[in-house]
């Protein structure tokens, strides 16, 4: 009968381990994926914003030298990320292919213009540089238009900030769920035991050396955690890696490590403090309150 109750016990003991584990594990891991795309929303935002393509439309007349000339300033400027130059005919084939059909042989001639592609680094998309950068194009004797998408660069622009904001607001909302989360199964874990630790107060044994297991015991118990939710990031993160490798997730490997220590920091003082504050709590308890 004895053996027969010690076994429940030690399945009991198991069951709540391993709830306040998998609970542990599910909240890291989900505010690790937010630590990753707050992290990562700069980034993100950086590749839409480089893939905004600034049209430099050239003059019939404009002589070789100076299409050469112009096109290797662009390059060595700072605000460009890539300068590609297409000719009228490279411009007409495309639009064919777009349209499914040869205007050329309706029109009989080309209207289309020389034209030197700009794809700009993230940080001068904006409506003003982007507005300066065109009108010292459209200076040029040679140039005869410079051609963008207005609207879609405010909006880009504007939503981009907002989405940041959003981001860190859910974040910090997440981060508070998680401590609460996390603090109420610790919680319920050492609920269930408050007959003991009563008991062993009872007896003489002080507060210090009862809370002392149950704080090594949680604290074990968010290092493997932490540790569960680490390798879910990882594999995450992998899968991410392979499907957009446009990001470089890997690139910031400082980040990336600051951020898995960090989870793992945080998975231990959530269950250290958590732990010393609900012991605490049962032994300042009396005991006909115990009960309720």
């Amino acid at each position: 009968m004895s053996k027969s109750f010690e076994r429940y016990q030690k399945r009991k003991l198991i069951s709540s381990y391993f709830s306040v584990v998998l609970s542990i594990a599910l909240v890291l891991f989900l505010l690790g994926a937010l630590g990753l795309l707050v992290l990562n929303t700069k980034k993100m935002g950086d590749h839409f914003k480089e893939q905004i393509t600034i049209s430099v439309f050239l003059k019939d007349t404009a002589k070789e030298v100076e299409v050469d000339q112009l096109q290797k300033s662009l390059a060595m400027a700072a605000y460009t990320k890539t300068a590609t130059y297409v000719s009228k005919e490279d411009a007409a084939e495309k639009h064919s292919e777009e349209i499914g059909e040869n205007f050329l042989d309706f029109l009989g001639y080309n209207p289309l213009k020389n034209s030197i592609d700009i794809n700009l680094n993230a940080d001068f998309v904006s409506p003003e540089q982007i507005e300066e950068i065109a009108t010292d194009l459209s200076s040029k004797a040679y140039v005869d238009e410079v051609s963008y998408d207005k609207p879609l660069i405010t909006l880009l622009n504007d939503n981009v900030k907002r989405i940041g904001f959003w981001i860190l607001v859910v974040s910090a909302i997440f981060t508070f769920i998680a401590v609460l989360l996390i603090n109420s199964s610790i919680r319920l874990s050492i609920y269930s035991k408050r007959f003991i630790i009563k008991t062993m107060q009872m007896v003489g044994a002080t507060k210090k050396f009862i809370r002392r297991p149950f704080l090594w015991t949680n604290i074990k118990l968010g290092m493997l955690g932490a540790f569960l939710s680490l390798i879910g990031l990882a594999v995450a993160l992998f899968y991410m890696d392979k499907n957009f490798p446009e990001l470089n997730l890997f690139q910031d490997s400082i980040t990336l490590t600051i951020l898995f220590v960090g989870v793992f920091v945080l998975g231990v003082l959530i269950s250290l403090i958590s732990t010393y504050f609900a012991t605490q709590r049962f032994l300042n308890l009396r005991t006909d309150d115990l009960y309720y």
